[in-house]
């Protein structure tokens, strides 16, 4: 028979050793819940490196080399552009890294106005013409240059246009016109400049 002091002894080393099995099975689910977040902190790190890896392309998805485009109106040409490499892209924009040479012709199909810059691009949404850098108009019958950094032509609606300084010089009259802003026709048969800076006159006016 055990006695009530044996019975409180095998009582406690129970209970002592219940304990320690909680506390081993404690530390087992610790470890188990540890690891397991780990491998998912793992798990989304390797995701967000696949999502970076799969990035679209964004560059020209095509390379012509000898460009020449020709705009026609009821059967007579308007417009025609050369230049030496054209980009294409995915969304049908186009890039011009060279430069780019434009002839505008008159109404009877004779040469009016020329214009030369360093590159341009085409923007397919705006369906808009831009040329940038050192961009030189001359109109060959009124006989006038147009200098600026920026010009934008649209085909739809047969105008030209730039929010930036623009300088005319006439070889006729000599005078030097300078100016911000520029609303044209095509062909720079007329033209209008939106605020004056100022009016020189300019002995020679050669072009």
């Amino acid at each position: 028979m055990y006695n009530e002091k044996g019975t409180m002894t095998q009582l406690e080393n129970f209970l002592h050793f219940g304990k320690k099995q909680l506390h081993r099975v404690g530390s087992r689910v610790v470890i188990l819940l540890f690891t397991f977040c780990n491998l998912q902190f793992l798990t989304a790190c390797e995701e967000q490196k696949t999502v970076k890896q799969t990035k679209a392309y964004e560059g020209p998805i095509e390379e012509i080399n000898g460009v020449k485009m020709l705009y026609s109106e009821a059967a007579m040409l308007r417009v025609r552009m050369t230049t030496a490499r054209q980009y294409r892209y995915q969304n049908d924009d186009r890039k011009y890294p060279d430069p780019v040479d434009i002839l505008f012709f008159g109404p009877n199909g004779e040469e009016v106005t020329t214009l030369r810059s360093d590159s341009g691009r085409y923007d397919k949404a705006k369906d808009l013409y831009t040329v940038m850098g050192n961009v030189v108009v001359v109109n060959k019958q009124k006989q006038e240059k147009l200098n600026t950094d920026e010009l934008n032509w649209n085909p739809r609606t047969k105008k030209v246009f730039t929010n930036r300084p623009v300088t005319v010089l006439s070889k006729l009259t000599g005078e030097r016109l300078k100016g911000v802003g520029l609303d044209a026709n095509q062909d720079f048969s007329q033209y209008s400049i939106r605020k004056v800076t100022g009016i020189f006159n300019v002995e020679g006016g050669g072009l």
